[in-house]
Formats: C-alpha cells, structure tokens, sequence
C-alpha cells in the first residue's frame, strides 16, 4: 500500500466498504476527492470495496474518469472445496476448540450452499452450529446445514 500512496504516514488513505451500495453522485464526489492538482500529486489514495457489482458500475461510461484513476483491481475469490475444511477448522480453533464438530458430509453441503463465499459460508455455519446446539447434537450433520439454509432463505 505505501508504493502505491507514497509515505502512509504522510497521505491519508480513505477506505470505503461496501462501496458497490454508492450512489452515482456519491462515486463522482470520490473522483473529485482523488482530481487534487489535477493528478500531478497524490494527496488522497482511495481504497473502494466491494461485491462484484462495484465492478460493473465502474465500467459504466459516467464513472470512466474514477475507473481511470484506479490503479489496482483484485477479486477475491470464494474459497475451494479443498479449502473450505481447513478453513472451517480454524474458525472453531479461533472460538476455542480443536474439535471437529463438522461432518464430512455437513462441510460438503456447507461448501455447496455456500459456493465457497466467505460471508455466505460464515452465516451458514453459525447457524448450522446453532441448530446442533438446539438438537443436543456433538456434530454438525447435513440435516443442520439444511436448516441453517432453510432459515437464510
């Protein structure tokens, strides 16, 4: 991030999250915050985040002189089958435990909800767990992840 804004310490950095939610009006203000003296010096770097929609919206012709000063893109992808397990352990190690609590079975259908989307993949796991907490169940079964999805829909 500092070769990309100069000295940190010297140049603020603004961070917008969910920035795919902006109102077009609200993008054209953010490209006049980054036109300071014209581009010759960086007063201001711009950090936007968001779903692939911000994307989209950035292709449009009005927001072209913002999508001009963009100087790096990244996707971050969902995670892959292979991922998703260890990753699903370290969150319950992060809460405390190095038990397996889910099945094999259960990180399959949680995979396949989830199509390997961080956020999606979190809400579905905590309410898998929630619903073998309410069955006295030691595991998270493929029954509890169709619950947890059932009540996401």
């Amino acid at each position: 991030m500092t070769r990309l804004c100069g000295e940190a310490r010297q140049k603020p950095i603004l961070i917008v999250d969910e920035a795919h939610h902006l109102r077009s009006d609200v993008l054209e203000d953010l490209r006049l915050l980054t036109n300071y003296a014209m581009d010759s010096d960086n007063r201001l770097c711009l950090l936007l985040v968001g779903h692939p929609e911000l994307r989209r919206r950035l292709g449009m012709a009005v927001h072209e002189a913002l999508a001009q000063r963009v100087v790096v893109r990244a996707h971050v992808p969902g995670l892959t089958r292979e991922e998703a397990g260890p990753y699903l352990q370290h969150l319950l190690r992060l809460a405390g435990t190095e038990l397996q609590l889910f099945e094999p079975a259960a990180q399959e259908a949680l995979f396949q909800a989830s199509g390997g989307l961080l956020r999606k993949m979190n809400g579905l796991a905590h309410r898998a767990l929630m619903a073998a907490a309410l069955a006295k169940s030691k595991t998270v079964t493929t029954e509890h992840i169709q619950a947890a999805m059932a009540e996401v829909a």
